[in-house]
C-alpha cells in the first residue's frame, strides 16, 4: 500500500504477489476480478471449482476423470495415481491446501475422495467448516444446498451407528467367552508338553559343558519364532 498524493494505490493480487500490478492498469493475478486505481476500490475474489481424481494403480487411465471434470467447468484438475488406505496423496494434498472459502472441490464419485467412509466424512466436515463445497458429478451431490448437506448428515449418522454396533458385538462376544471360562488374546502357540521338551533342550548341556541346542535351533524345531520360545521359557516355574 503506497500513498499517492493523499490517495492510496492498492494491489488486490490473491495469488501472485509478483504480479504486474500498477495504478491504472487492470490486475492480471489469478482469482481476482477487479481494477486497480488511485482511489478506493470495491473488489471480489473469483470462487474457483478445484477437480480431483484418482485412479488406484498406475495401469488405470484418469482420462475419463479428467474429462469429466474438464467438462463440469473445473478451474484445476489434480489427480492422484495411489491404491491403498496408507498410500499418500499429494494431489488431494494440494487440492485441500487450495481451496478457500467459497470454492467448491469437484469429483466424478465418492470413492474418488476417502478411503474409508469415516475418512470421507471427515473430509467432508473439514471442507464444511471452511466454508468449501463439496460437489459430487455422478451422484448428483452438492453440499452448497439443503440435500447435499442432509446427505452427508445421513451418512455420517450411519457411520456413528456402525461403529457403535460393532462396539456392542465385540462387548458381548467378549461377556460370552468370559462365561464359558475363555479369555480374550492369542492362543498359546506351544502346548503345555511342547513347552516341557523346548525347556528340556534349552537345558541340555553337551560334553564342553556348554548348551547342546541354541533357542534359534528349538524355534526351528518347533515352527514358532525365538521370542516365542522366550516367552514359554520365562513362563516355566524356576
Amino acid at each position: 500500500m503506497v500513498a499517492l498524493g493523499g490517495a492510496l494505490e492498492q494491489s488486490f493480487a490473491d495469488t501472485r504477489p509478483d504480479s504486474d500490478v500498477s495504478a491504472g492498469h487492470a490486475c492480471n493475478a489469478s482469482r481476482v476480478l477487479g481494477y486497480v486505481t488511485r482511489y478506493p476500490v470495491r473488489y471480489t475474489v473469483a470462487p474457483m471449482r478445484i477437480g480431483y481424481g484418482r485412479v488406484s494403480t498406475r495401469d488405470q487411465n484418469p482420462d475419463g476423470q479428467r474429462d469429466a471434470l474438464t467438462a463440469a467447468g473445473c478451474d484445476e484438475i489434480l489427480v492422484d495415481k495411489a491404491s491403498g488406505k496408507l498410500a499418500r496423496r499429494p494431489a488431494l494434498d494440494k487440492a485441500l491446501l487450495m481451496a478457500r472459502s467459497g470454492d467448491q472441490l469437484v469429483i466424478t464419485k465418492l470413492d474418488r475422495l476417502g478411503r474409508s467412509l469415516e475418512h470421507l466424512i471427515t473430509l467432508s466436515r473439514d471442507l464444511q467448516a471452511r466454508g468449501v463445497d463439496l460437489v459430487v458429478l455422478d451422484q448428483g451431490i452438492d453440499t452448497s444446498t439443503a440435500v447435499g448437506r442432509m446427505f452427508f448428515q445421513i451418512i455420517g449418522s450411519i457411520a456413528e451407528f456402525e461403529h457403535a454396533l460393532m462396539s456392542e458385538r465385540t462387548r458381548d462376544g467378549l461377556a460370552a467367552a468370559r462365561a464359558r471360562g475363555r479369555t480374550g488374546g492369542q492362543k498359546p502357540k506351544l502346548t503345555a508338553r511342547q513347552a516341557k521338551i523346548a525347556q528340556d533342550m534349552y537345558d541340555e548341556l553337551g560334553p564342553d559343558g556348554r548348551r547342546a541346542h541354541t533357542v534359534q535351533q528349538i524355534a526351528e524345531e518347533f515352527g514358532v519364532t525365538r521370542p516365542t520360545i522366550y516367552r514359554h521359557l520365562q513362563a516355566r516355574p524356576a
